[in-house]
């Protein structure tokens, strides 16, 4: 299978870049800047990507990439960092200007017979960067330009090598997944070969060859990833296959007789259900720090598969649906990025746990895994359930962890998911949830006055979780929710709504 590697310099759109490769049919791998040209040459990539950062090239410690990589004889696209990497390289001059460019630009396009082939003369991009060229290399011509960059895209034809200044994988550049289509498709000659259907054969091949004749225990929750990574071993390993469903006292209403209900039901899958909610709620006692939470949970989930192996075992795999946005906000994505939050399945697992890690999803965005599951024939009801996190209620309960914060926060769930069903608007936004801490509010009841909890409401819109906007539901949506948790849900007088995008926002508050 042909490939794309992005070589990732701390840019918030390196993971887009593969995205919107991935789009046009073309495998593409996210790799550290500083990736050694073994590994690079290993991946046989048919194309290169140099990521945009928040560096400056000319700064001592900025990062760079192995040298090496301009002599693979592979085409190189570096991307407003990137591409200031490439001048830089090749003797050119990047300065700091006084008309930075930030935001939307029209960018006029002198040269569109390759890298903008196909493309209007003139498009909106989008630009993020103070640093410019201010000489270009020898054997390099500009393709286009802006009234601020005199070089906002260039080319060595001769070796392959391009560079555009703006920021073609976000969604205002105009044409943008079309330049990146360009680059892997037409100068790189990579085979839009990437499908999930090759995916769900390649996968079930690869977990026959490594698991052989070991037994899986796969870790679910009810979730789509989970389950179509429950039916998708049991397409390949279906004897050797147990798979687990752990009450932590964290999940949504009902969750605890739902899920072992629809798995069995639709899916034809024996589970093990294990009822831990009280070691759970009890590790999770005084514990404020939203990290230490998360890290609590995580050995708690490592210890009851302990205890499973034993009793139901012996296991040799531990099988997780683990995808790459967990992977990224975790920081073991692949570039210069900071811990966001800790995911308990990313990582690895306790070396006392003893069970090699089985993640075939560990590449893949949400969306992408939706598509598997729709191969796979799994029922809508699983589908088109919103994501829920590992760690479960307690990353939307800001502070200690206490059973009455969770009554709060899982029955003001349940109205906001049930008033986005009946309205029709489940289907339209990515997740919808309440969160508490807390921050007490006056209120009145019954002529009363009381002191309750403030509710949070966040609904967001997305794609694949890595980039979210808050959703624009219907005021009298709102208020309908507002009116039924401040009247059923016992200890609260205020209900907000959470307007905040991601970045710089996350989707859940911990």
């Amino acid at each position: 299978m042909d490939k794309i590697v992005v070589l990732d310099f701390g840019s918030q759109y390196s993971h887009l870049i593969c995205r919107r490769i991935r789009e046009s049919n073309v495998y593409c791998e996210l790799l550290p800047y500083n990736s050694p040209i073994s590994l690079i040459k290993k991946l046989e990539p048919k194309g290169l990507v140099l990521s945009g950062g928040p560096s400056s090239v000319y700064l001592e410690g900025s990062p760079k990439p192995d040298k090496k990589i301009f002599d693979m004889g592979i085409p190189v696209l570096g991307i407003c960092y990137g591409h200031q990497l490439i001048v830089k390289e090749f003797d050119g001059k990047i300065k700091r200007f006084d008309n930075r460019e930030y935001g939307l630009a029209d960018l006029e396009i002198d040269d569109n017979s390759d890298l903008f082939k196909g493309i209007n003369k003139k498009i909106r991009c989008w630009m993020s960067h103070a640093d410019a060229a201010e000489t270009i290399p020898n054997d390099f011509n500009i393709l286009a330009h802006t009234n601020n960059s005199h070089s906002a895209a260039i080319a060595n034809r001769n070796r392959g090598f391009y560079g555009i200044q703006f920021h073609p994988e976000v969604s205002h550049t105009e044409e943008g997944n079309r330049i990146l289509r360009n680059f892997s498709h037409y100068i790189s000659n990579a085979k839009p070969d990437w499908t999930m259907e090759g995916f769900v054969d390649f996968s079930i091949k690869d977990i026959r060859s490594k698991v052989q004749d070991d037994r899986v225990l796969c870790a679910i929750s009810g979730g789509i990833d989970s389950t179509a990574l429950a039916v998708l071993l049991n397409k390949a390993i279906s004897k050797n296959l147990a798979c687990v469903f752990v009450n932590n006292g964290l999940l949504r209403l009902n969750e605890e007789k739902l899920v072992p209900e629809l798995i069995s039901k639709h899916l034809g899958i024996t589970t093990i259900t294990i009822d831990a909610e009280q070691r759970f709620l009890s590790k999770l006692n005084g514990v404020t720090d939203p990290e230490q939470k998360r890290k609590i949970i995580g050995e708690e989930f490592a210890q009851v598969f302990l205890e499973v192996t034993k009793d139901y075992g012996p296991f040799q795999w531990l099988a997780q649906g683990t995808l790459y946005p967990d992977v990224i906000e975790s920081g073991f994505s692949k570039g210069p990025a900071a811990v966001i939050k800790t995911h308990h399945n990313v990582g690895g697992l306790p070396d006392w746990l003893n069970l090699k890690v089985l993640e075939p999803f560990r590449n893949l965005y949400k969306d992408e895994v939706r598509k598997i599951a729709v191969l796979l024939d799994i029922p809508n009801e699983f589908i088109k359930r919103h994501p829920f996190p590992g760690p479960g209620l307690a990353v939307r309960i800001i502070g200690e962890v206490t059973n009455d914060k969770i009554r709060i926060v899982r029955h003001a769930s349940s109205i906001v998911e049930s008033e986005l069903m009946a309205s029709g608007w489940y289907d339209k936004v990515w997740q919808a949830y309440a969160a508490v801490g807390d921050d007490l509010a006056v209120g009145v009841l019954g002529d009363e006055r009381v002191y309750g909890h403030i509710v949070t409401i966040r609904i967001v819109e997305s794609l694949d979780a890595m980039t979210a906007d808050w959703s624009r539901i219907p005021y009298d949506l709102i208020s309908k929710i507002s009116n039924r948790i401040t009247n059923e849900v016992n200890g609260v007088t205020w209900v907000t709504y959470s307007v905040s995008s991601k970045p710089p926002a996350t989707i859940e508050p911990q």
